[in-house]
């Protein structure tokens, strides 16, 4: 296989790598991890779910540069925080998380691939948070509640209760995903979804190297 053959296996598989787009890469990277220093809570969801905002770089590095590359993205970002951090759950959490991050930036990236306009990108990201929601209520549901409640030395019902103690209609895991993990991952799914439809076209040129797309 020649340097061409290399490079139409790239384009098929949505990257390129060549300088341009790891510098890319590395910059939207640097950009997810940082954002995702700055967290805060919701109001309908138990204190130990914050919201960041550090899947919005790598949404917008995934429509520009294809599906692939938003996993590259992903999964610096979890890197470097596990680097930075460290883990207390021998890494399965941050596996979880991006598996969770890469299950909305895939769908909402391939969809936009197959046809780049508006509508395309709309429907896109509303299939990566229907994605984002089942994807994040089953890992939390059988990996990182009991994960972290086994790195903390603490029963399930003990989270159970503190999202009891911000609704009390949770009064049971499955009520806790559907009352506070799902609309967690929905409010996620949508903000970070309009975020990008709002800037893509602003740092799109940029990321293509040219005025106007």
């Amino acid at each position: 296989m020649n340097s061409m053959d290399y490079e139409k296996a790239g384009k098929r598989q949505g990257l390129k790598l060549d300088a341009r787009s790891i510098a890319q890469i590395g910059v939207l990277s640097g950009i997810a991890f940082v954002l995702m220093m700055f967290e805060f809570p919701l109001w309908f969801a138990p204190a130990f779910y914050r919201l960041d905002f550090s899947e919005l770089p790598v949404l917008i590095g995934a429509f520009a540069m294809g599906p692939a590359a938003g996993v590259l993205i992903e999964l610096i970002k979890v890197l470097l925080y596990m680097l930075i951090h460290g883990s207390s759950t021998a890494g399965v959490g941050d596996l979880a998380n991006f598996l969770i991050g890469s299950s909305m930036v895939i769908p909402s990236a391939v969809i936009y691939q197959h046809h780049k306009s508006r509508r395309y990108a709309i429907v896109g990201l509303i299939t990566g948070t229907l994605a984002l929601i089942v994807v994040g209520s089953l890992m939390n549901a059988y990996v990182l509640l009991p994960v972290y409640a086994a790195a903390f030395h603490m029963p399930m019902n003990a989270l159970i209760s503190m999202g009891s103690a911000v609704n009390p209609s949770i009064q049971g895991l499955t009520t806790f995903i559907m009352l506070a993990v799902a609309p967690f991952n929905l409010f996620k799914g949508v903000t970070v979804s309009c975020l990008t439809m709002l800037l893509y076209k602003k740092v799109s040129p940029i990321l293509h190297n040219r005025i106007g797309k």
